[in-house]
């Protein structure tokens, strides 16, 4: 999903090395993602489980739909929150969610555990696109890997933006709208950005909502007896929130 991802946001870093796509192009990437995708179908066949293939092709279909769905809200300012959420949910929570189940299933634990794993994953992923989307406006490039901005270059509209957005004046809006709608940008307009998702604390409500988000997925584990491996888990959700790259 990466290769593909890199591919559409047309990345060039990763990681704060060369993506694949800047390296061989997007063909050789889309190509080998695309391998990647039928060789983890003949890995989960392999294990001759139908679960495991219904949730990995389900989980496939999903974020091929987040994908679409993102792009579908590319450069629209009056992109609201519970659209944001859908493509949040469809493209990175489904998929740590399905992580997280399917351990379950392989290790053919009870119902209950798996839709607890399944919560888990899914409010982890969440709280990790939020944080991610703050990132990209608040971190250090080196730190982080790649631009920072890129989103803003975009013209993603992510949580930072649509809370800002919502709470700015009439010019603060013309200012959105020609800067994300119409990609019409100048040196200066990333800074300009900066400041207003700061006069509006759009950065850190955003923060905030992912902290509601790992709250969630730690109570989840609630259910689970304390273990080494519940205190990784829930040391993953405190990682996602306080991360810097």
């Amino acid at each position: 999903t990466l290769l593909h991802d890199d591919v559409v946001d047309e990345s060039d870093l990763r990681r704060g090395l060369a993506s694949a796509n800047a390296v061989w192009g997007n063909k050789a990437s889309v190509l080998v993602g695309d391998y990647l995708f039928s060789r983890s179908f003949e890995l989960m066949v392999e294990d001759g489980s139908l679960e495991v293939l219904a949730i990995l092709s389900n989980t496939s279909s999903t974020i091929a739909e987040g994908e679409v769905m993102q792009l579908i809200t590319a450069n629209d300012t009056e992109t609201g929150e519970t659209a944001y959420l859908d493509v949040v949910t469809g493209k990175t929570a489904k998929l740590f969610g399905a992580a997280c189940r399917l351990g379950a299933v392989v290790s053919e634990r009870p119902r209950v555990e798996k839709d607890a794993l399944e919560t888990y994953g899914m409010n982890l992923g969440i709280a990790f696109q939020l944080i991610d989307d703050v990132l990209d406006y608040s971190a250090k490039q080196a730190t982080l890997g790649k631009a920072i901005g890129d989103d803003f270059r975009e013209g993603k509209i992510t949580l930072p933006i649509i809370l800002a957005f919502r709470r700015g004046d009439e010019a603060e809006r013309t200012f959105w709208r020609r800067t994300l709608e119409d990609l019409e940008q100048t040196d200066d307009d990333l800074d300009h950005a900066l400041t207003l998702l700061q006069k509006h604390n759009a950065l850190t409500d955003t923060v905030d909502r992912a902290r509601h988000y790992g709250a969630i997925a730690r109570d989840a584990l609630g259910i689970f007896p304390d273990s080494h491996v519940k205190n990784i888990l829930l040391d993953v959700i405190d990682f996602c929130i306080e991360r810097a790259y």
